[in-house]
């Protein structure tokens, strides 16, 4: 490898060093249990900084292969850094939350969400951010239009909701809809890709000029109109014909 690619190889080691193992909040990135990050989450998350949209899985597999010590752990589609400086993401807040702070959703799950709050596996997060900008950051990532809510986290806290720091972040397994705020969904929630109306015999039949619609159980020829076993005694018939034309 050429000197420039190992300097591009050393500089994105430094970059998922500092994402994995000291500042994953400042890429918007909430590490599971036991430190995990969704490789695509790592990428979109890089690919939001102008220097660094060019990464690819290649590259991360390369950075890995590059890096001394076993800095990085690879599981399934999850990596994470083998030290983590950023402390135990179970530790609770040492000061109460903000009064409020926000949290982005698909917009698909915004009548969802105002009618039976944010819910997630156990080793996810809810994750909640100070300002604005970073919760349309982290949406975006999921839906190109993501729907911004106001959480009044300071309220939640003092009603036993459990929340967790990291760093400029909170996280949290369950926001119950009386603590959600923003912008009200639609009147009217979006029907799912089931419950599109059926096409009926009238629309099927509601072609543009010179077209028709082909229907077989109205083939003018009874040879292939005719479904199942032949009649019976086809067989005597055929040999009768044969007599007949020997004659």
């Amino acid at each position: 490898m050429s000197r420039k690619g190992l300097r591009k190889v050393d500089a994105l080691i430094r970059l998922m060093s500092y994402a994995l193992a000291h500042k994953p909040d400042e890429f918007g990135l909430a590490p599971d249990l036991h430190g995990f990050v969704n490789i695509k989450e790592l990428l979109q998350a890089f690919h939001e900084e102008p220097e660094w949209k060019y990464v690819r899985q290649s590259h991360i597999n390369e950075a890995l292969i590059h890096s001394k010590n076993g800095l990085f752990q690879l599981k399934d589609n999850r990596i994470r850094a083998t030290e983590r400086h950023w402390g135990h993401v179970l530790a609770p807040p040492s000061l109460p939350p903000p009064k409020t702070m926000f949290s982005p959703i698909r917009r698909r799950a915004h009548h969802h969400t105002f009618k039976k709050g944010l819910h997630t596996a156990e080793d996810r997060w809810i994750i909640l951010c100070p300002d604005r900008e970073m919760a349309l950051r982290i949406g975006k990532r999921k839906d190109p239009s993501p729907v911004i809510l106001e959480i009044r986290a300071l309220e939640a806290h003092r009603d036993g909701i459990p929340f967790f720091r990291l760093g400029s972040l909170l996280l949290a397994n369950e926001i119950l809809p009386k603590y959600i705020g923003g912008p009200l969904p639609p009147k009217e929630e979006p029907k799912k890709a089931s419950e599109a109306p059926k096409q009926t015999q009238k629309d099927r039949m509601n072609l543009g000029a010179g077209t028709f619609v082909l229907d077989i159980t109205r083939d003018p020829d009874p040879q292939r109109r005719t479904k199942g076993r032949k009649p019976k005694g086809w067989k005597e018939d055929a040999r009768k014909i044969r007599r007949e034309k020997r004659r």
